[in-house]
């Protein structure tokens, strides 16, 4: 709700401070004492028009003036949620507060709980916490964006909204991906001979995961097997060659043994060294034999390598892909191959779901259709019912259901929906906003509002004299109404009907003393005398009390009995 609004420096208030209550708050005063202008500072609050605009302005002699209204909303309310989305901070004790300047050459600057931000941010937050019902009402109830949700509100349509959304988005889902794989189709034919190519020769080749890396330490391996293999093969002829140690020894030993039986003796010992010395190098002869041969020394098998691994590098350069994504890429262009070979078999499955989608959403929505069809003419007689008492007959209301084709069908449903309204005898039916009274539109707001109350936000609502031009019967008509309204959402209320501001349960007077304006909140007493003024005029009389005192006691009759209800 509105918990209070305080003003400087506005129009022809110099300084005011108003605190409301739960249910019905009503403005009362002589014509012209400024109860609009207390109205347009609240709408500057929550970032309505200023200047050529607006009427709100700056007190003459004043350079900067200042409007801000506290709202206490329930934590479930929108507003929270939009000030989470735009990181702004959360006022204390659970209050928005929304502050505005207005300069006097007509700059302002908007807050919102002390932070600055701009003006249509506050008003996009001031639309969620306030309505404003009078002469020109385009938003709120008036708004044609907010008649589909108020529709399924009213009929208790949620259970059957849901799954339209969810179909709906199914169906898009289908629609795309048709989309993008015929788009996908469309390309692959285009290079169909660059496809079948690519996917001949990745196929062919066949390259894996981590090969590269495989090869590569492979060739690693064995270019170092070679080199080893090399060493080795070089120390085997230094000592087993033609010209080797162990040649050298075997012919040293050849010598001797042809020396006669007196040489020999003398070079025996000579003779057993050199034997020694045959059987250790036959010994290394074997060993550096081992070894080779446990050494991979076939540079055919390494030149394999070597050829595999730098046509798999020079494959992957040719398709601008790293060697670890050739797989998936061979993968993808069999799969184009395939596509444009099988005749269309992926986007023929596609169309099936596709179809099915479109089935089961138009089915789903066909209900919601029908339920809506239903709900409307419900709504349309509870209006109706609230028009009469009202002074309001010869209104007609209708909720138009404007059929969508299937390319303007939406996830909220395969029709737009509308208020409109007729208010003379065999016109057309147009938008609410065409109602040319004043007075009608605040009145046929609160027929819709009464209608709708369980299922419109909620707002903290002001209407803008609804009773204006009316008395007797219908005055009371309006006064019960808005009393009934109150009980579920707060209402200010600018009246100058006595029926109407009986029923207040906060009651403010608006005076004019020269060139300022005051605001005063009344007590019993002096709501009585406000009120015996209203009806009799500038000079009260015993028997304008009296005509006061009953209206007061039959206005709380009513709110008795609710609150013992509740």
């Amino acid at each position: 709700m509105l918990a209070a609004l305080t003003i400087r420096d506005i129009v022809l208030i110099e300084q005011a401070a108003i605190e409301f209550a739960p249910g019905l708050n009503v403005l009362t005063g002589e014509t012209g004492a400024g109860k609009s202008i207390l109205l347009d500072a609240l709408g500057l609050a929550v970032g309505g028009p200023t200047g050529s605009k607006g009427r709100a302005s700056v007190r003459t002699g004043a350079s900067q003036g200042s409007a801000t209204a506290v709202f206490e909303p329930p934590k479930t309310h929108a507003a929270w949620a939009l000030l989470r989305d735009q990181a702004l901070e959360e006022g204390s004790n659970g209050e928005i507060v929304l502050r505005r300047t207005l300069s006097s050459d007509g700059r302002s600057r908007g807050f919102i709980n002390d932070q600055a931000v701009g003006v249509g941010l506050l008003k996009d937050l001031g639309g969620l916490l306030l309505e404003v019902h009078g002469q020109q009402d385009d938003r709120g109830l008036f708004d044609t964006a907010t008649h589909r949700d108020l529709l399924d509100g009213f009929g208790g349509l949620a259970n059957l909204a849901a799954p339209v959304a969810s179909a709906y988005e199914e169906w898009s889902k289908a629609r795309v991906a048709l989309e993008e794989l015929k788009a996908s189709a469309q390309r692959a034919q285009a290079e169909a001979e660059f496809v079948h190519a690519a996917a001949q020769e990745l196929s062919d080749f066949a390259p894996f995961a981590g090969e590269e890396q495989k090869l590569a330490g492979e060739r690693v391996l064995m270019m170092n097997a070679v080199r080893i293999a090399e060493d080795l093969s070089s120390a085997l002829e230094f000592l087993a060659g033609e010209r080797g140690a162990q040649t050298g020894i075997a012919q040293a030993l050849k010598k001797i043994s042809r020396m006669n039986e007196q040489a020999r003796k003398i070079a025996a010992p000579a003779e057993t060294a050199l034997e020694q010395a045959y059987a250790q190098a036959e010994e290394a002869r074997q060993e550096l034999d081992n070894l080779l041969s446990r050494l991979e020394t076939d540079t055919g098998a390494l030149e394999r390598k070597e050829e595999r691994l730098f046509a798999l590098r020079t494959l992957a350069r040719k398709y601008g892909v790293t060697p670890d994504q050739l797989p998936a890429f061979r993968d993808d262009f069999v799969a184009k191959s395939q596509a444009l070979t099988s005749g269309g078999n992926p986007i023929k499955q596609v169309e099936l779901r596709l179809a099915a989608a479109r089935q089961t959403y138009l089915t789903a929505a066909d209900q919601l259709s029908k339920a809506r069809k239903i709900a409307a003419g419900k709504l349309e007689a509870a209006v109706a019912a609230e028009l009469v008492p009202l002074k309001l007959g010869h209104a007609k209301f209708r909720v138009m259901l404007q059929p969508l084709d299937d390319e303007k069908a939406a996830a909220s449903g395969m029709e737009r929906v509308a208020f409109e309204v007729a208010t003379v005898e065999g016109a057309a039916f147009g938008g609410l906003a065409r109602i040319a009274s004043g007075g009608e539109l605040a009145r046929f707001s609160l027929a819709l509002k009464v209608a709708l109350v369980q299922v419109s936000a909620p707002t903290a609502m002001v209407f803008d004299e609804v009773d204006r031009g009316v008395g007797g019967a219908v005055a009371d008509a309006v006064g019960e109404r808005l009393q009934r309204l109150a009980r579920t959402t707060q209402v200010l209320l600018v009246t100058h009907s006595p029926q109407v501001a009986a029923r207040a349960a906060r009651h403010f007077r608006i005076s004019r003393a020269k060139d300022k304006t005051r605001i005063e909140l009344l007590d019993e007493e002096a709501r009585l005398e406000e009120i015996a003024r209203m009806l009799s005029g500038a000079a009260v009389t015993e028997e304008a009390r009296a005509a006061a005192r009953r209206l007061m006691a039959e206005a709380s009759a009513p709110a008795k009995k609710a609150r013992k209800r509740a």
